[in-house]
């Protein structure tokens, strides 16, 4: 058994790619996945599962076809399934994202952004 707890802030320092989100950890069938975002994600929605967003570092914009949110580093949103959003960073952000493990990124759209699978960091 492992007992380190979990550096987000190493584990941040790893990621080099945006939008390509890693593992971090699991509880249950959820997993804890950050990423590193910046510019326009793709628009996309999650029929099955909602979508919980939490700013470690900067500012994160989540567009809705109806209006937005704006999340600032210690800020969480949860975007609820069967809802189209848009993810959007000016600036590079740091963001923690709990998702069932069987939920692809890009949702119910396959394009560049889609991560088929997710690798631990």
């Amino acid at each position: 058994m492992n007992y380190m707890p979990v550096d987000f802030e190493e584990k941040f320092q790893l990621i080099t790619d945006y939008w390509s989100p890693k593992i971090a950890g699991k509880i249950n069938d959820y997993f804890i996945k950050i990423a590193k975002v910046k510019g326009d994600f793709t628009w996309h929605l999650h029929d099955d599962s909602d979508e919980i967003f939490i700013v470690y570092k900067g500012i994160l914009k989540i567009d809705f076809r109806d209006g937005s949110a704006e999340l600032k580093a210690g800020q969480m949103f949860v975007v609820e399934k069967g809802k189209e959003h848009k993810p959007y960073a000016e600036n590079e952000c740091h963001i923690i994202l709990f998702e069932k493990a069987s939920v692809v990124n890009t949702g119910n759209i396959k394009n560049e952004f889609t991560k088929e699978s997710v690798e631990w960091i």
